[in-house]
């Protein structure tokens, strides 16, 4: 049985699509080991509960949680390397792979020890160790869940070494047999940039997942309600225009944000939401991502504001969008590239509107809230993209097949 072995460089929980990858790959009949590390005591225990039902192994490379046996001393290096490490780049230029992670190293060391018939990378630092299992003959291929030299925001670059995670996204893009990434916009950005073939596009659906019909995040249902979601609850995530158009409207809503708010974003959260409008507004914590759909699930507009100044952000479609379409709800997007291809495929489940347009964002927002018939609609379109066009039986045909493709060349 070949035995395929995924790099995620952090915790299970919070790399889904990996997660997807995994139990196609050992439906398939593959030996499915997963590689990553634990720094969080919760996600920690997400992971655990995770791993329990699981058709694939994970193996966790380094745990740093502070209440680890000798967590708090690993945790503690892992800091004093990482800054050291920008420290050096910052005078020198030099590159090392603390730069990319927590862990790269002992990711490298399990890996290289490991020795899978196929290493699947999903991270900077997973494509780092990919290079150097491909030196030593092994086989390798990277999934482009983001294209990873080109994330984040031009300010946030400064002390990231994008040149060299540019020089390896096109060394393994190049000879590869397996390489997916997440649309066709980004696909054919990453064919141009490094002349090289174009990746297989896998769409950032999931599996059917049932909905429990609990009532938790929205005991009240009579006033219509917007949601968004993201790790962390932060600045250029599209909050901003949100907030500017919420007093536009001309209908009631509330609106439900879910993630991590930081104690270093409370006051700027505040700062856009005036006082008689937070009753309006729920902030609920991350849930497992098993319970994600049946949360979802309670309301009614799912918000998509991704910005195009990061490019990986303006290529990709991200998980939320078909995490929306899943659940049955509307969905309101801006019009990044990625998101003006996942409209076309959903027309009538999705609205695009201008980023960082906060008139525009009130109008669509209304157009829903005007016509209950209308937002039904939406909400039975999106239903039915999310289990036809966009079904992750689909997807996972492209993975299984990229997957036997690779493990059946010589390496």
């Amino acid at each position: 049985m070949p035995r395929i072995l995924i790099l995620i460089g952090s915790h299970l929980c919070t790399a889904p699509r990996p997660q997807k990858e995994a139990c196609a790959l050992a439906a398939a009949g593959h030996e499915v080991t997963i590689a990553g590390g634990w720094f969080d005591p919760e996600f920690a225990a997400w992971d655990e509960r995770l791993i329990a039902d699981a058709p694939y192994r994970f193996k966790k490379v380094a745990d740093l949680r502070p209440h680890a046996p000798g967590g708090h001393f690993r945790r503690w290096m892992s800091r004093l390397r990482r800054y050291l490490a920008r420290r050096r780049f910052a005078r020198t230029g030099s590159f090392t792979p603390e730069l990319l992670g927590l862990f790269p190293r002992e990711t490298r060391r399990f890996a290289g020890a490991f020795r899978a018939d196929l290493t699947l990378a999903h991270s900077e630092g997973g494509l780092w160790v990919a290079t150097r299992l491909q030196r030593d003959g092994l086989r390798v291929g990277v999934d482009y869940e983001d294209w990873f030299s080109e994330d984040l925001l031009p300010a946030d670059r400064i002390g990231r070494p994008c040149a060299t995670i540019r020089e390896m996204e096109g060394a393994l893009l190049r000879s590869c047999r397996y390489t997916v990434t997440t649309s066709a916009a980004l696909s054919g950005e990453l064919q141009r940039t490094f002349a090289a073939p174009a990746p297989c596009v896998v769409y950032n659906t999931f599996p059917e997942a049932p909905i429990d019909g609990r009532r938790i995040d929205r005991p009240d249902s009579s006033v219509p309600s917007l949601h968004w979601f993201s790790q962390t609850i932060g600045p250029s995530r599209g909050l901003e225009t949100l907030f500017a158009a919420l007093p536009l409207l001309h209908h009631r809503c509330q609106v439900t944000l879910r993630g991590r708010l930081l104690p270093a974003y409370r006051s700027w959260l505040e700062s856009l939401v005036p006082g008689d409008r937070r009753a309006s507004l729920h902030i609920l914590p991350l849930v497992p991502n098993s319970e994600l759909p049946s949360r979802l699930a309670e309301h009614d507009v799912g918000l998509a504001l991704e910005q195009a100044d990061n490019p990986s952000r303006d290529l990709t479609i991200t998980n939320k969008f078909f995490q929306y379409l899943q659940a049955g709800l509307a969905v309101i997007a801006t019009d990044t590239r990625g998101q003006q291809e996942a409209a076309r495929l959903a027309p009538t489940a999705c609205a695009l509107v201008p980023q960082r347009n906060a008139a525009a964002l009130a109008a669509a927002i209304d157009v829903l809230l005007a016509d209950a018939q209308g937002l039904a609609r939406a909400k039975a379109a999106a239903r039915e993209a999310a289990q036809t066009v966009f079904a992750w039986e689909r997807q996972q045909k492209v993975l299984t097949a990229r997957a036997q493709e690779a493990l059946s060349t010589v390496s």
